[in-house]
């Protein structure tokens, strides 16, 4: 959540006003959100650290609850994989890029559970104002993972049909491959691939900042806020599982569908 001497949800709204969005370019897309940035980059480092840490210990006896835990975890997400994802090796990239989506992103979003007034208190005192906590409320973080996405699929189009039989199924699919219809064709596939970025970011992004926004306003309850903070917290159990996994469903999807031929 976003830490502040005054919390407020002005405050949090104006975010990228603070002192941590650096601009890197012209325009205020070339712009870094640092807090959002080390927060992500740190969780990722202690998620799949922590992962490869038991899998290095693991055993081919009776495995302790950490090597089952994540044994359970790989089994659900290889289980997903192997749904949706049926043209080549699931285990060469698909299954650990989307084992690495699902852990991160739902790391990001566990923050949120965070108690926001001893998180001011402590970042506060290191001078740390207005850090942002939860990395996918901000929509920065949101749009650069679904932009990796796209960006892996169009790898993984060219990868299995060759630059020339990408080329030409933005020219002749789906409607077919009469010239008259190339303009249409190509236009179709456009706003396919500008609205896979835009849907898989905002939904992440919208269901976890309109959470925070809901947390904020409860702490604005003073003594009155813990029945509600635990009450929304449980229900926000699910909220930050469910958006996790539907990010880690959608990365499957989009790149298995790279993968096939129209």
């Amino acid at each position: 959540m976003a830490a502040g001497t005054e919390l407020t949800p002005a405050s949090y709204i104006q975010h990228h006003l603070t002192f941590f969005a650096r601009p890197v370019g012209e325009g205020g897309f070339w712009t870094l959100h640092v807090d959002s940035l080390v927060t992500a980059a740190l969780l990722g480092v202690i998620g799949i650290g922590s992962i490869w840490w038991v899998v290095r210990g693991a055993t081919s006896g009776v495995p302790n609850k950490r090597q089952a835990f994540v044994e359970l975890l790989v089994d659900f997400v290889d289980e997903q994989v192997k749904g949706i994802f049926q043209r080549g090796d699931r285990n060469r990239f698909i299954a650990p890029a989307a084992l690495t989506v699902f852990v991160w992103v739902i790391l990001m979003n566990a923050m949120d559970f965070l108690p926001v007034d001893i998180v001011a208190a402590a970042l506060g005192w290191l001078g740390l104002h207005e850090w942002r906590l939860v990395p996918t409320a901000d929509v920065n973080t949101t749009f650069a993972l679904s932009l990796s996405v796209l960006v892996l699929s169009v790898y993984f189009a060219i990868a299995a049909k060759g630059l020339g039989g990408w080329i030409h199924e933005l020219f002749c699919a789906p409607f077919g491959s009469n010239v008259l219809l190339w303009p249409f064709n190509l236009m179709f596939n456009f706003i396919e691939y500008v609205s896979k970025p835009l849907s898989h970011s905002l939904r992440l992004f919208g269901n976890m900042y309109a959470g925070e926004l809901i947390f904020i306003l409860i702490a604005l309850l003073g003594l009155y806020q813990i029945p509600f903070h635990f009450g929304w917290a449980v229900f926000h159990i699910l909220v930050i599982t469910l958006q996790a996994f539907i990010f880690m469903m959608l990365t499957i999807v989009y790149l298995a569908m790279a993968h096939e031929h129209h």
